[in-house]
């Protein structure tokens, strides 16, 4: 069950101590994507509530350094990992000791009482290096990367594969977004147990204008353009719906940026189809409410924020059924349920919500509700209560 508001603010700040809290976050603002945007409001929430917490994360070679963000310290600390070319080792042979000596001094600096791993990369192994310099207690936070991530980063290196397997063994607690995500930590890397600990969203969000669309009703998908998330399944699927009336709005940017394009001029939607580019929250939550659907294609989801997105803003969803969503979506209540790689079945669930608004408009009422349960403040209540156990030594068996 999740907290309720009062008792998260004691979670954090109250009962159970102080705890100094690193999020080590395989990417962080400015960058973006829901790894980025669940660590960033997650530090938020915990240094609103008077927890001493810093988000350490990848420097990309930007020369970032240290940064305010929303009020929390952010270091952009440099995760160089060997290769195997000869040009690589000797690259990182020159640049290991300045890194270690960077994340030595962060904790020197800071002295957390808990590393927070999120997402588990290059940055997972640095912090699992700490752990066994420091002792200082882990909790990993795995977000889809060992299933969903779009360069298959862990069927190409041994190393994260061990160094997760191994940070498993002597982590305090394991969280995802979803059991699906736990089944597979339990499956190939050893985890025992896990904590489900869902994305959140901002209740109150301010909202942006619309973006200026042709008259017809509107399909919106937001996300990294990129393979995973089904863009491309979206236009087999509208185009699949043989309606010219229909505009479909992608908000967000990546490397399927291109195809795309080419893609609907293939399928004859070039002067449908509106690639909107990066969007700011304000902007997101604008487009969710003038959007007459919501529709979330992915070929594998953790957990799927966007679905969040769309029940705050009163606007009907359709889901993928692959990876987390049909766990939290409740098919034919607060949303439909479907798979997208069948480009008939999206287009049906499309079709059905644009020619029947009572049905749209108690499946989008049934999501408005549900949402309430997922603010950032109740997600960062029970990471504080993990914090808190993990910082006072307490475990419940390896992983649990």
């Amino acid at each position: 069950m999740m907290a309720r508001a009062g008792d998260e603010r004691d979670c954090m700040t109250g009962t159970q101590g102080r705890v100094r809290v690193a999020l080590v976050a395989s990417s962080f603002h400015p960058h973006t994507g829901g790894v980025e945007q669940h660590v960033r409001q997650v530090a938020t929430e915990l240094s609103r509530a008077g927890v001493d917490v810093e988000v350490w994360t990848v420097d990309r070679g930007e020369g970032l350094g240290e940064q305010d963000v929303d009020g929390v310290r952010v270091r952009y600390l440099p995760t160089p990992l060997p290769a195997r070319s000869a040009a690589a080792l000797g690259r990182l042979l020159r640049a290991a000791p300045r890194a270690a000596a960077a994340w030595r001094r962060a904790h020197r600096e800071f002295r957390p009482d808990v590393l927070h791993v999120q997402c588990f990369g290059p940055n997972g192994l640095y912090a699992l290096a700490l752990n066994h310099l420091t002792r200082t207690p882990l909790v990993v936070t795995s977000h889809g990367e060992t299933v969903a991530d779009d360069y298959g980063a862990f069927d190409r290196s041994a190393l994260l594969r061990a160094g997760l397997r191994h940070a498993i063994s002597r982590t305090r607690v394991v969280t995802a977004p979803s059991e699906l995500v736990l089944e597979d930590l339990r499956s190939r890397f050893g985890l025992h147990g896990g904590v489900v600990v869902p994305n959140g969203v901002h209740l109150d969000a301010p909202v942006g204008d619309p973006p200026a669309l042709p008259p017809g009703p509107v399909v919106l998908a937001v996300g990294r353009l990129e393979r995973m998330k089904g863009f491309d399944l979206l236009l087999d699927a509208v185009a699949a719906l043989d309606d010219p009336r229909v505009q479909v709005a992608i908000g967000g940017d990546g490397s399927q940026r291109e195809a795309l394009k080419d893609q609907a001029a293939r399928l004859g939607l070039s002067e449908r189809v509106h690639l909107l580019g990066r969007l700011s929250d304000r902007d997101v939550a604008g487009a969710m409410r003038a959007a007459d659907v919501v529709v979330v294609p992915s070929r594998w989801e953790a957990f799927g924020i966007v679905a969040l997105e769309a029940w705050r803003a009163g606007t009907p969803l359709v889901a993928s059924v692959h990876g987390g969503m049909p766990e939290f979506i409740r098919d034919g209540v607060d949303g439909l349920v479907v798979d997208p790689v069948d480009p008939e079945a999206l287009a049906s669930a499309i079709r059905g919500l644009l020619e029947a608004p009572i049905t749209a408009a108690d499946l989008a009422a049934a999501g408005s509700e549900r949402v309430r349960h997922y603010s950032w403040g109740s997600v960062a209540g029970r990471y504080a209560t993990i914090h808190a156990g993990a910082g006072a030594g307490a475990t419940a068996g390896v992983g649990a």
